[in-house]
């Protein structure tokens, strides 16, 4: 398909590589700086695990307890500083930033009460951390997932269009064209998998109808982990990557417009998969660049796939040509 857009996309920026590390490297210094504090004070072997009660069950060495409480902050850094990459511009990549934060602001926390509650007890099986100290591991991690909000910036709430404003294709009248793109959920497939051998095990060893449920959640589950996306004259439709029959198809009656936006699951959705919710419904295999089609029913279906504001270009296309009959 030729095709071009009539109008650019907003663009937004995605946080600075330095904002998203940042709270690891603060984290580090913090547990660098308490542990030169009182490594002088501290026991041969700290108290490091606790009960339910409070009371200390597991013990490591000094040295040993800051490697491990450093590394998983250098490994966490990584990780998110990757994600972020991957993740662009938009509202995943915001909230990325201020998990990151959060989860270095707790464990810095956590791991500093550690060292000075241990600081000058000659025996580590008296040393208690109470409970409280979670609770303000908590508050902790809350004010610095908004310190991490306000350092990513804005988010790209301006790039959502208004209806018709969305860029059209420029198709030369009469002429036809399609889309298609696959979106795949490599966690998904493995669930499939997973359920299918847990299924197959229940179904020989012990109840063939319970393996029987199992199956066919397997199957349900991997039918929608690979998804070719296709919008042509149709309108839209979502068929399983090795069949060739769609599950759902929209056709363009029932599309009063779409949009293209940044689709973050776990705040819109609250999981992967084919979502149905109060008012909208939509096949969220990840967060990033969807498709948002308001129908005429008043619901809206959401499906996240790159590229989509090519396809979104394409359906209103269709849908102008429709109505200018």
């Amino acid at each position: 398909m030729n095709s071009s857009l009539r109008a650019d996309q907003p663009a937004t920026s995605p946080p600075r590589a330095w904002v998203v590390v940042l709270p690891f490297v603060l984290a580090t210094v913090v547990l660098g700086g308490v542990y030169a504090a009182v490594a002088g004070r501290l026991p041969e072997h700290l108290a490091t695990h606790f009960g339910p009660n409070g009371q200390a069950d597991g013990y490591t060495s000094p040295g040993g307890y800051l490697i491990l409480s450093i590394a998983p902050l250098a490994v966490f850094g990584i990780v998110f500083a990757v994600l972020g990459r991957r993740s662009g511009a938009g509202p995943s990549a915001r909230w990325q930033t201020i998990a990151g934060y959060a989860v270095a602001a707790s464990s810095a926390y956590l791991t500093g009460a550690t060292l000075l509650c241990n600081a000058g007890v000659p025996d580590a099986s008296a040393v208690r951390l109470p409970y409280w100290h979670i609770a303000v591991a908590l508050a902790f991690a809350l004010l610095a997932g908004g310190v991490g909000r306000l350092l990513a910036g804005p988010g790209d709430r301006a790039a959502r269009r208004a209806p018709g404003s969305e860029p059209r294709l420029d198709l030369p009248g009469g002429s036809r064209a399609s889309w298609s793109h696959t979106v795949s959920s490599p966690l998904m497939a493995a669930v499939s998998i997973l359920v299918c051998g847990a299924g197959l095990v229940l179904g020989f060893t012990d109840s063939w109808p319970v393996g029987a449920v199992l199956l066919a959640a397997a199957v349900v589950t991997g039918a929608c982990a690979s998804v070719r996306v296709t919008v042509d004259r149709r309108g839209l439709a979502l068929a399983p990557t090795l069949l060739p029959y769609p599950f759902r198809r929209i056709p363009l009656h029932r599309i009063v417009d779409a949009t293209s936006r940044e689709v973050v699951i776990a705040t819109e959705f609250g999981g992967w998969g084919y979502r149905v919710q109060p008012g909208r419904s939509g096949l969220v295999l990840r967060s990033g660049e969807g498709a948002v089609l308001r129908l005429t029913s008043g619901r809206e279906f959401v499906v996240t796939v790159d590229d989509a504001a090519t396809a979104v270009a394409l359906l209103n296309t269709y849908l102008d040509r429709a109505r200018s009959k």
